[in-house]
């Protein structure tokens, strides 16, 4: 008989430091708005006194329909939930405080509290206030490592990179054609001669199709075609000039 109180009372405050660090990995502790024994939403001011006394011992405490932070929206399983339950008694008001995980698992687990109390509203008050000197019983610090089950983790869309618009076309002041040229080829392109004859342009071809570097003599630019018409079209006092041709090949 000797050796099993023994083992018990070794055992007795090994299970309250183990009791101890479980809690203390939570922050956050949700409360429902009606325990399941009552007809009503914080009847008796229960769940508010729930509340109240889980904030005094150091808790973050929420409504579990309220607005909660962010970090425990997105994984209820950082939380505890609380629950009241009452043991039916003749004459006497039994109520149990319950910490549970996200899983169901009881966390900590307070006495009975009780009341003789008649008066309904007086005597739950009581009976909860006296549940709840079992946690006070137990000191509390959150260690900044909550038990939650692992939170699967959506990746962010892929952001496309800003592209850099491209600049808008510089305005030209255009010229009507002088008169009909005459494109002779070169081994580098063209030579464009009027009737005269005399060489007006020289044409230079490029990679792209219909797009020629050009030069006059005077002034240098590029020859391209646009809407099925030929233009040269060059720089002048910082002016962009569009010059109009009639070219035959």
């Amino acid at each position: 008989m000797k050796r099993y109180m023994l083992l018990l009372f070794l055992l007795v405050p090994f299970s309250g430091y183990a009791q101890q660090q479980t809690i203390n990995n939570y922050k956050y502790v949700l409360i429902p708005e009606k325990f399941s024994f009552l007809r009503e939403s914080n009847q008796y001011e229960l769940n508010t006194l729930t509340k109240s006394l889980l904030e005094e011992k150091g808790f973050a405490a929420y409504f579990d329909n309220s607005d909660i932070p962010k970090e425990l929206a997105g994984n209820r399983c950082n939380a505890l939930n609380a629950e009241v339950v009452q043991k039916k008694g003749l004459f006497v008001t039994n109520l149990t405080l319950l910490l549970k995980d996200c899983q169901g698992n009881i966390v900590f687990k307070s006495k009975e509290g009780k009341s003789r109390e008649k008066e309904f509203d007086v005597s739950y008050t009581l009976a909860l206030r006296d549940a709840f000197t079992s946690l006070n019983d137990v000191p509390y610090a959150y260690n900044g490592t909550t038990n939650a089950a692992p939170q699967q983790v959506t990746p962010a869309p892929a952001v496309a990179p800003a592209t850099t618009p491209a600049p808008a076309p510089a305005p030209a002041e255009t010229k009507d054609a002088a008169g009909t040229l005459y494109a002779q080829q070169t081994p580098t392109g063209y030579q464009l001669i009027d009737t005269t004859p005399r060489k007006v342009l020289t044409l230079f071809k490029t990679s792209v199709a219909d797009y020629f570097i050009a030069d006059n003599g005077t002034s240098h630019g590029i020859v391209l075609k646009k809407n099925g018409e030929w233009y040269f079209e060059y720089y002048k006092d910082d002016k962009l000039i569009a010059e109009k041709l009639l070219i035959k090949f």
